[in-house]
């Protein structure tokens, strides 16, 4: 059974950092998806796509998030990981990884990020 483990999350006071990470479990690995992608979903909110890459390394951000948000894949070491700088309280919400477009069968527990001072 495919799902994705995400690892990283936490309470950052606004303008902080913090470094998501997410790796594919069950009987496969990161380098078996062509397109990767972070996903959130904020208090009562619907789940949104936060950034994506390819295997090639394109990447493509929300525009809440552009310029804030970096998102990168090491296939080697069977990762996705979404640097976060300068957050804000709107950037609160659950954390998860998922193919591009998602696999409802694989979403994993995500991780809770909280921005607040």
């Amino acid at each position: 059974q495919v799902r994705f483990v995400e690892t990283g999350g936490g309470l950052e006071q606004p303008g902080g950092s913090l470094r998501l990470s997410c790796a594919a479990s069950g009987r496969t690995t990161i380098s078996n998806f062509n397109t990767l992608a972070w996903y959130r979903r904020p208090p009562g909110k619907q789940r949104e796509l936060v950034a994506r890459i390819t295997k090639g390394g394109g990447t493509t951000y929300a525009d809440s998030v552009k310029g804030r948000f970096t998102i990168s894949r090491d296939n080697g070491k069977n990762t996705v990981s979404l640097q976060m700088r300068s957050l804000k309280p709107e950037d609160t919400a659950v954390y998860y990884c998922n193919n591009f477009p998602s696999n409802s069968d694989y979403w994993g527990q995500g991780t809770q990020v909280t921005v607040s001072s």
